[in-house]
C-alpha cells in the first residue's frame, strides 16, 4: 500500500521534478516507509511506500526492470500474486523481488493491458513502457485505491490523492457545477470522472487508459458486473453454500498476502464480527480494535456491547477506545485535510481517530466495508422494492438528499443545473444484464455510489496514518456471487440474510440477530454547544460569503433549526454544507498560492 504520482510530458519538454518533489511529498503518510523516484524522458515516478509485502529494499519503488524495459508505480495489493509468479516462472521469467509489485511488471510484459483481468485485489497503477514509450494507468474493479489526474494539452499528472494534484500546481480549482449537484443529491458521491474541482479527474473502476507521448490516449473499461440469473437455476442452499465458500476464500486471500501481522476492525455489526469469526483459528493472536464516543440527543454513540462479547468470544487481543466528543471537534481540520472529496459521513473522522490508534499496533486491518451493498443490508433497499412508479421514482424517493427543487433553492444561480443527477442515475439503472429493480440498485450502489462515499472513506482515512484497510466483501469474485443471486435472497431476515446464515454457530447469535447499527457519531449529526458554534462560524465566514457557493435564506433556514433538516438517510443537511465550505477552505483556498506547474 502506497502512494504514487507522475508526470507525463507531451511537448517534448522535461517533467517538473520540483512539482514532482511536492506531490510526493503530499502523499509521505501514505507511505512512510520509503520515498523514491524515477525519470526517463518526458516521463517521471514519484513514490511513497507503506512495506506490506517483501519488506526489503528490493520492493522499493518506483520499480525498474531494464530488461523489460518497464518502470512502475503501484499502490495496493494483488492478492494472487504468489499464484501468478508461478505462473510467471513457468513461462520463463525470473524475478528479484518476493512481492506484488514485480508481478504486475511481468505480467504486463506477458500479457499487455489483459493483466488486470487477471489480478484479484485492489491497484491503482502506472507502468511507463521504454519501448514504445507510452504511460499504462489502471483501477482496480471496485474502485477501491484511488487514482486522480489533471490532463491539458502539454502534459498528464496523476497521483493518489487531490491534494498531493494540488500540491503540484496549475490546476482548475474552479468547481464543476455537475458535479456539486451530484454531492448533493447523493450523499456526497461525485461519480468519475469528475471530481468537485474542473480541473481533476479520476480514473473510473475498472478501466484502464493508455497515453502516448504525443498525448494520444485511450480508455477502456475491462470488467462489467452482470447482476442477471445464472441459466442453472441454484436452489437457496446452494447460494448458501457458494457464499460460504467465495467469502472464506476471499478472507484467507486478504490476511495471507502479507508479511506482517493483519488486525480487524470490530465494529460489533455483523460483517466485521464475521471477519474476525473467519480469522479466529488460523491467527495466533488476533488484535481487534474498536471506538465510540459520546450520546447526544439520546444517541447512543458505540456499539461496545457487542463488539466486547465478540472479542471475548474468540479470545482476541482486543483494544477499545471511547473518546470524549470534544476530540472529535478538535480533530475535525485535520481528518478534512485527508479527504481527498468532501466525505460528510459520520463515520469519516471516526476511522480517522481509529486509525490513528491501531497505527500504533498493527499496519494492515481488515474492515467490514461493502457488505450491506452487495448483500442488501440497508434499510432502503426493501422500502424501494415495495414502492411503485419508475425506476427513477423509486430509487430516488430512498435515496436522494435533495430534490432538485429544493437544491436550486440551496445554490447560487451561478450553479444552476437542470436535473442532471436523476439523469444519471436513470441511465444506469436502465444498463442491461439486470434481471430485476434490486439487481439494478444494488450493481449500481457497488459499482458506482459505494465507490466514492464508504470505499473512499475508508482509503483515505487509514492510509493517513500509513495504515492498510483490506475489504474483503468487495473482493470481485464474492461481489459477482452476490449480484447473481435474487434480491428476494438477499432481503431475508431484514437484509444481509446469506451472511447471517454464513455466520450461524460462527457467532452468538445476539451479535446476527441485533438490529443492524451505524458507526455512530451523534455530535454530527445533533449540532449542538461547540460544534454548532463551529459550523455557524464557517457559514458566516468572509470566505464562505464571498466564494457565493449558497443562498443565504437557505443557510439562515437551517442554522435556524439546526436539528430538523435531515436527508432521507438521516444525514444532516446543516452538516453538508458546512464540510463542502470547510474543506474548501482547508484543501483549496490554502493551495491558490502554490507555484504554478
Amino acid at each position: 500500500m502506497c502512494g504514487i504520482c507522475g508526470e507525463l510530458r507531451f511537448d517534448q519538454g522535461v517533467p517538473d521534478k520540483l512539482a514532482i518533489g511536492r506531490m510526493t511529498a503530499l502523499l509521505e503518510r501514505r507511505g512512510p516507509d520509503h520515498e523514491g523516484y524515477y525519470q526517463d524522458g518526458p516521463l517521471a515516478f514519484g513514490h511513497r511506500r507503506l512495506a506490506i509485502i517483501d519488506l526489503s529494499s528490493h520492493a522499493d519503488q518506483p520499480m525498474v526492470d531494464e530488461g523489460l524495459s518497464l518502470a512502475l508505480v503501484f499502490n495496493g495489493t494483488i492478492y494472487n500474486y504468489r499464484e501468478l509468479r508461478a505462473e510467471l516462472v513457468e513461462m520463463g521469467y525470473e524475478f528479484f523481488s518476493e512481492g506484488d509489485s514485480e508481478v504486475i511488471l511481468k505480467a504486463y510484459h506477458a500479457w499487455g493491458g489483459r493483466c488486470v483481468q487477471r489480478f484479484a485485489g485492489m491497484f491503482a497503477f502506472a507502468i511507463w513502457d521504454k519501448r514504445d514509450h507510452s504511460l499504462f494507468l489502471a483501477r482496480d474493479r471496485m474502485g477501491i485505491k484511488p487514482l486522480y489526474y489533471t490532463l491539458d494539452g502539454a502534459r498528464l499528472r496523476f497521483a493518489s490523492t487531490l491534494q498531493a494534484l494540488l500540491a503540484g500546481g496549475g490546476v482548475d480549482v474552479s468547481l464543476d457545477p455537475i458535479a456539486l449537484h451530484h454531492h448533493f443529491t447523493l450523499h456526497s458521491v461525485v461519480p468519475a470522472p469528475r471530481t468537485l474541482l474542473r480541473g481533476i479527474r479520476k480514473l473510473p473502476p475498472a478501466h484502464i487508459m493508455r497515453f502516448t507521448a504525443t498525448g494520444e490516449v485511450t480508455l477502456q473499461r475491462y470488467w462489467q458486473l452482470d447482476a442477471s440469473r445464472p441459466v442453472q437455476p441454484l436452489s437457496e442452499q446452494d447460494w448458501l453454500a457458494a457464499t460460504r465458500a467465495v467469502l472464506q476464500r476471499a478472507v484467507e486471500r486478504h490476511r495471507l498476502a502479507s508479511d506482517v501481522p493483519v488486525g480487524v476492525l470490530l465494529s460489533g455489526g455483523l460483517d466485521s464480527s464475521l471477519l474476525v469469526a473467519l480469522l479466529a483459528d488460523h491467527v495466533d493472536e488476533l488484535n481487534t480494535f474498536s471506538i465510540g464516543f459520546e450520546a447526544v440527543a439520546g444517541e447512543q454513540a458505540d456499539e461496545f456491547e457487542y463488539s466486547d462479547l465478540v472479542a471475548a468470544h474468540f479470545g482476541t487481543r482486543h483494544h477499545k477506545y471511547a473518546l470524549p466528543n470534544a476530540t472529535v471537534l478538535d480533530t475535525l481540520p485535520q481528518a478534512i485535510a485527508q479527504m481527498s472529496e468532501p466525505m460528510p459521513s459520520y463515520d469519516a473522522t471516526a476511522f480517522y481517530l481509529l486509525g490513528e490508534r491501531v497505527s500504533d499496533e498493527v499496519k494492515v486491518v481488515l474492515s467490514g466495508q461493502g457488505a450491506d451493498e452487495v448483500f442488501g443490508g440497508y434499510f432502503w433497499y426493501p422500502r424501494m422494492e415495495a414502492d411503485h412508479g419508475s425506476l427513477l421514482d423509486r430509487f430516488s424517493q430512498h435515496y436522494f438528499d435533495r430534490d432538485h427543487a429544493e437544491y436550486l433553492e440551496m445554490m447560487s444561480d451561478d450553479y444552476a443545473v437542470p436535473d442532471v443527477t436523476s439523469a444519471w442515475v436513470d441511465e444506469q439503472l436502465h444498463q442491461p444484464l439486470a434481471d430485476e429493480f434490486l439487481d439494478q440498485v444494488l450493481r449500481m450502489d457497488v459499482t458506482e455510489l459505494m465507490v466514492d462515499d464508504p470505499v473512499k472513506r475508508v482509503d483515505n482515512m487509514t492510509m493517513a496514518w500509513g495504515l492498510e484497510a483490506r475489504v474483503p466483501f468487495i473482493d470481485h469474485e464474492l461481489v459477482e456471487l452476490a449480484a447473481r443471486m435474487p434480491p428476494s435472497l438477499k432481503l431475508q431476515e431484514g437484509g444481509k440474510f446469506p451472511l447471517k446464515a454464513v455466520a450461524r454457530g460462527l457467532l452468538p447469535d445476539a451479535v446476527i440477530d441485533r438490529p443492524k447499527g451505524y458507526f455512530p457519531v451523534p455530535a454530527l449529526k445533533y449540532l449542538r454547544g461547540n460544534f454548532l458554534g463551529k459550523i455557524r462560524g464557517i457559514l458566516n465566514s468572509d470566505a464562505c460569503i464571498k466564494r457565493g457557493l449558497y443562498k443565504r435564506n437557505y443557510v439562515e433556514k437551517l442554522l435556524a433549526d439546526p436539528e430538523a433538516h435531515l436527508t432521507r438517510i438521516q444525514g444532516s443537511k446543516l452538516w453538508h454544507l458546512a464540510l463542502l465550505e470547510w474543506w474548501l477552505q482547508i484543501n483549496v483556498d490554502a493551495d491558490t498560492n502554490t507555484p504554478p506547474g
